[in-house]
């Protein structure tokens, strides 16, 4: 159960470092790089950008959920 926890934890703190990472940055930095730039050609806050937030939320919730679990089992 542990080594379980740890990996799902492991995966999930990894897909939120890339969600973090491909938000539309409020100037120019790493976001720019996943192509942020390129959509504020075509009309800024799109829906893409909405699904990345939702996406964000779950995943962040998931990988709080995965912290708790994993410390009431290892105590």
């Amino acid at each position: 159960m542990k080594l379980a926890l740890s990996i799902l934890l492991v995966i999930t703190s990894v897909i939120m470092i890339l969600l973090v990472l491909l938000h539309k940055g409020k100037g120019s930095g790493l976001s720019d790089l996943f192509g942020g730039g390129i959509s504020t050609n075509y009309g800024g806050s799109s829906v893409v950008e909405r699904n990345l937030d939702r996406i964000t939320i779950v995943a962040g919730g998931l990988w709080f959920a995965l912290v708790v679990a994993l410390s009431l089992v290892l105590k």
